[in-house]
């Protein structure tokens, strides 16, 4: 019996050869979150994990079972003793922009505010997106979300002018061409006044949505307090997105400022046209400065309307009540812990990656998790806060096989040195070893200098 992790101390983790080189092994005695994990027998320890045993066969899950205890007919396998280390399912990110990602070398933030990231992302928008340019970084980010552990992921796509005709059939060649190795969704991205200030482009972009089979979305604050032209939009989008058939997912008051307040608006609209799809709100940063009353009010309103919601917590500490020469005094995240006790699905996911609104990151789900729980003090609640990288984002994607660990599914997972929740968020697990459909990978994040040639310009 081998143990993966015995004289591994680098990042170049691999499995012995004789499990590569096999289409059926073993792993013993792991920690899987019983969150995540579909298995009869087992049981949780205190931190709600359960020690398990799990059988990978020509690239699927042959079986789980309680550590010690399970066996299949036949199973004389290689095997990889995990020796109490966690395992968990390939994790699902929900909300990305890797059309905008790694652009920061050629166009960095002068100011790190948010109108300065506005600004630059348009500018670089205009002078370099073409197909070729947004494939290259779209792929590079895809690698490093591979390399990382995630399984699934969602991004939205800049969507309006020359752009809309230029993204979209570029993510529907990268979505064919990651089949299979990671589940992609595309989501427009769009102001919400471009409803009333220019209709038939609005009509374009759901039409390509459409055809693309992605996810309508919008910006819903644009700087001003919400009203009835607001409502207005918002009517027409939901009634525009379920004749389509098409979900959303919203850019949700990423502000601090107190007229943003469009969420509500949003709950409103999607229990007065009785939205028959789901319904997802990003940022909803606003939310967090409310006053406790007006706060209770809107989160009963979320839920009522079944909106999900997803916070960005490292982009959002990046930009929210950023001034400078002060330290800034407000979080700029939303309440999940209020929202979850309220019953509405919370998530966390990983936002821009090294670009204006954002300029660093990795599309690392286990980096967002780790500062997430430090950010958002989700220790110490007995929430079961691992569905936010993995379960709960998959049902909102309609992906109901990922984000979790079943027999029968994929065998995709992500092996961590961490024997405890306090080691996982004590180091970087840099050291994972992830495994796609059966198979460890064989190489790391791509290196930044193969994309120098788009940078230096």
């Amino acid at each position: 019996m081998t143990d993966p992790f015995a004289t591994r101390t680098g990042p170049a983790v691999a499995l012995p050869r004789e499990v590569v080189e096999a289409h059926s092994w073993r792993i013993e005695n792991a920690r899987a979150p019983l969150c995540l994990l579909q298995a009869s027998g087992v049981a949780g320890d205190a931190e709600g994990f359960a020690r398990i045993d799990l059988v990978v066969e020509d690239g699927r899950i042959a079986g789980i079972g309680p550590a010690g205890g399970f066996h299949l007919d036949g199973d004389d396998l290689p095997r990889v003793d995990l020796g109490g280390r966690i395992l968990l399912p390939r994790l699902v990110d929900v909300h990305t922009h890797i059309d905008k990602g790694h652009i920061w070398p050629r166009r960095p933030n002068p100011d790190g505010t948010f109108p300065g990231a506005l600004s630059a992302v348009a500018a670089d928008r205009d002078a370099h997106w073409s197909a070729q340019d947004v494939a290259r970084r779209m792929d590079f980010s895809l690698r490093c979300a591979l390399a990382h552990g995630t399984g699934a992921l969602r991004t939205h796509i800049d969507s309006g002018g020359r752009q809309t005709a230029i993204s979209w059939p570029v993510f529907a060649e990268m979505r064919e061409t990651w089949r299979g190795i990671i589940a992609l969704q595309g989501v427009s991205l769009f102001p919400l006044d471009l409803i009333h200030e220019d209709p038939h482009q609005f009509h374009e972009i759901v039409s390509t949505t459409a055809r693309y089979e992605g996810v309508l979305g919008a910006v819903t604050f644009l700087g001003t307090a919400p009203d009835a032209r607001v409502d207005t939009a918002l009517d027409i989008l939901m009634k525009t997105a379920a004749a389509e058939g098409l979900d959303l997912d919203l850019h949700v008051d990423e502000s601090l400022a107190p007229e943003a307040r469009t969420l509500e608006r949003i709950a409103d609209a999607a229990i007065r046209n009785r939205f028959p799809g789901r319904i997802l709100a990003g940022h909803c940063c606003a939310l967090a400065a409310m006053e406790a009353d007006e706060a209770a009010r809107v989160i009963d309103k979320v839920a009522q309307a079944r909106i999900a919601v997803v916070s960005l917590p490292m982009c959002n500490m990046y930009l929210q009540d950023r001034h400078s020469g002060r330290t800034p005094r407000m979080r700029g995240v939303a309440p999940l812990h209020e929202l979850a006790a309220a019953g509405v699905p919370v998530m966390v996911a990983s936002d821009n990656t090294r670009d204006p609104f954002y300029a660093y990151g990795d599309l690392d789900l286990v980096e967002v998790f780790r500062e997430a729980t430090r950010i958002l003090h989700l220790d110490h609640s007995g929430h079961r806060w691992l569905r936010t990288i993995a379960a709960t984002p998959a049902d909102v994607m309609g992906l109901d096989r990922a984000g979790r660990l079943e027999a029968g599914d994929a065998a995709d997972f992500v092996l961590l040195r961490a024997r405890s929740m306090d080691e996982l968020l004590s180091r970087p697990q840099s050291d994972r070893i992830v495994v796609a459909a059966g198979r460890p990978l064989a190489s790391g994040p791509p290196d930044y200098s193969e994309l120098d040639d788009l940078m230096h310009r």
